[in-house]
Protein backbone atom coordinates (compact mmCIF):
# COMPACT_ATOMS: atom_id res chain seq x y z
CA UNK A 1 0.00 0.00 0.00
CA UNK A 2 1.39 3.34 -1.02
CA UNK A 3 -0.02 6.43 0.72
CA UNK A 4 0.35 9.88 -0.76
CA UNK A 5 1.98 12.69 1.17
CA UNK A 6 -1.26 14.69 1.27
CA UNK A 7 -3.18 11.75 2.76
CA UNK A 8 -0.58 11.28 5.51
CA UNK A 9 -0.60 15.02 6.34
CA UNK A 10 -4.40 15.14 6.48
CA UNK A 11 -4.59 12.05 8.67
CA UNK A 12 -1.97 13.45 11.05
CA UNK A 13 -3.69 16.84 11.29
CA UNK A 14 -7.07 15.16 11.72
CA UNK A 15 -5.75 12.98 14.52
CA UNK A 16 -4.28 15.98 16.35
CA UNK A 17 -7.47 18.00 15.86
CA UNK A 18 -9.61 15.14 17.14
CA UNK A 19 -7.34 14.70 20.17
CA UNK A 20 -7.56 18.41 21.01
CA UNK A 21 -11.35 18.38 20.72
CA UNK A 22 -11.46 15.38 23.06
CA UNK A 23 -9.26 17.20 25.60
CA UNK A 24 -11.50 20.27 25.49
CA UNK A 25 -14.63 18.19 25.99
CA UNK A 26 -13.09 16.19 28.85
CA UNK A 27 -11.80 19.25 30.70
CA UNK A 28 -15.16 20.98 30.31
CA UNK A 29 -17.04 17.97 31.65
CA UNK A 30 -14.66 17.47 34.57
CA UNK A 31 -14.84 21.17 35.39
CA UNK A 32 -18.61 20.99 35.60
CA UNK A 33 -18.62 17.75 37.57
CA UNK A 34 -15.83 18.58 40.05
CA UNK A 35 -16.34 22.33 40.17
CA UNK A 36 -18.09 23.82 43.14
CA UNK A 37 -19.46 27.30 43.61
CA UNK A 38 -17.61 29.70 45.84
CA UNK A 39 -19.71 31.46 48.46
CA UNK A 40 -20.72 34.96 47.49
CA UNK A 41 -19.38 37.89 49.47
CA UNK A 42 -21.86 39.89 51.53
CA UNK A 43 -23.26 42.96 49.79
CA UNK A 44 -21.93 45.30 52.49
CA UNK A 45 -18.37 44.21 51.85
CA UNK A 46 -18.71 44.82 48.13
CA UNK A 47 -20.19 48.29 48.41
CA UNK A 48 -17.71 49.60 51.01
CA UNK A 49 -15.00 51.74 49.40
CA UNK A 50 -11.43 50.62 49.94
CA UNK A 51 -9.39 52.98 52.06
CA UNK A 52 -6.32 54.29 50.27
CA UNK A 53 -3.11 53.76 52.23
CA UNK A 54 -1.52 56.93 53.55
CA UNK A 55 1.63 57.77 51.60
CA UNK A 56 4.48 59.52 53.35
CA UNK A 57 5.66 62.06 50.75
CA UNK A 58 9.21 62.29 52.14
CA UNK A 59 9.69 58.52 52.07
CA UNK A 60 8.37 58.38 48.52
CA UNK A 61 10.78 61.09 47.34
CA UNK A 62 13.68 59.37 49.13
CA UNK A 63 12.88 56.06 47.44
CA UNK A 64 12.55 57.71 44.03
CA UNK A 65 15.83 59.58 44.50
CA UNK A 66 17.63 56.40 45.49
CA UNK A 67 16.27 54.51 42.49
CA UNK A 68 17.21 57.28 40.04
CA UNK A 69 20.68 57.65 41.55
CA UNK A 70 21.24 53.89 41.30
CA UNK A 71 20.11 53.81 37.68
CA UNK A 72 22.27 56.80 36.69
CA UNK A 73 25.23 55.62 38.74
CA UNK A 74 25.56 58.93 40.56
CA UNK A 75 25.43 60.10 44.16
CA UNK A 76 22.00 60.73 45.66
CA UNK A 77 23.01 64.23 46.78
CA UNK A 78 23.21 65.34 43.14
CA UNK A 79 19.51 64.62 42.50
CA UNK A 80 16.75 67.08 43.35
CA UNK A 81 13.12 66.11 42.81
CA UNK A 82 10.94 69.19 42.60
CA UNK A 83 7.49 67.65 42.19
CA UNK A 84 5.80 64.26 41.98
CA UNK A 85 2.62 63.63 40.01
CA UNK A 86 0.53 60.50 40.13
CA UNK A 87 -0.05 59.04 36.67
Amino acid sequence: MDYSIIFVCLMGMGTVFFGLVCLIVLTTLLGRICGHKQPEAPAAAISAPAAAPAVNQQELIAALSAAIAEELGTDITGIRILSVKKL
